[in-house]
């Protein structure tokens, strides 16, 4: 278990050195790992934004769904909705990913732990849609 966290750290680390680091409301950090912009949700154009937060990790047991809800609504807020300028036309939808580990998009990986949320935005804000 102690490895994992390591070899954990070390890839956030790795990704660290392209991947903007945000700091979370709930102490954690966040790596930007990834957007995506090509794949269409169910609300229409969807921008997805994924951000590597190794403490979700179920054995490590840091952070809760209760508490990453908090952590998805800011970087809804204050990471994602700046970014929408620069990447065309505005999405009907935003969704918000915290995984553990890299995850190739729309693959498993069942050892992975990953949280979603659906926003719409609306008038500079973030409206939680849920999924």
């Amino acid at each position: 278990m102690i490895l994992r966290a390591l070899l954990l750290a070390g890839a956030v680390l790795a990704l660290g050195a392209t991947g903007e680091v945000v700091e979370l409301p709930s102490g954690q950090s966040a790596t930007h790992f990834d957007t995506i912009t090509g794949e269409p949700g169910p609300a229409g154009l969807t921008v997805r934004f994924r951000f590597l937060v190794p403490g979700i990790a179920r054995d490590l047991a840091r952070m809760p769904a209760t508490l990453a809800q908090g952590d998805m609504d800011y970087l809804c807020a204050e990471y994602a909705l700046p970014r929408l300028a620069d990447s065309g036309p505005e999405p009907a939808q935003i969704v918000i990913t915290l995984m553990d580990r890299p995850v190739p998009f729309g693959q498993p990986d069942p050892e992975a732990t990953q949280f979603f949320e659906a926003y719409r935005p609306e008038a500079g804000r973030c409206i939680w849609e849920g999924f």
